[in-house]
């Protein structure tokens, strides 16, 4: 069992920046990725960025040339540091955590993030 702790979000302007923290509880098994989604209203959840337990990172092309993600191995948390921020940026963001032994996805609980001035 896999607990994630989101903080972060809220409300930015546009062009702002944004910065989300994942932790993650419990039995932790190397290997693994950890990442960030989002959802937007009406929308289906969509991949933001992933990090493997082996800093492999994978972005998506829409925030990939304005955005950091990095882990913290000895603390088992995440950041995902977002720039330029757009009103289509606006969504429910998760945070993911998937083992692949056995293959299981733990989901946190969704922290809101609004673009608008």
């Amino acid at each position: 069992q896999v607990d994630l702790v989101e903080s972060g979000g809220g409300l930015v302007q546009p062009g702002g920046s944004l910065r989300l923290s994942c932790a993650a509880y419990g039995t932790i098994a190397i290997p693994y990725t950890m990442g960030w989604y989002r959802q937007a209203p009406g929308k289906e959840r969509e991949l933001v960025a992933t990090i493997s337990s082996t800093y492999i990172t994978n972005y998506a092309d829409s925030v990939k040339d304005r955005s950091a993600i990095s882990r913290e191995a000895a603390k088992n948390t995440i950041q995902l540091r977002m720039d330029s921020l757009k009103p289509e940026d606006t969504a429910v963001y998760y945070c993911n955590y998937h083992s692949y032994y056995p293959p299981r996805d733990y989901w946190g609980q969704g922290t809101h993030v609004t673009v608008s001035s």
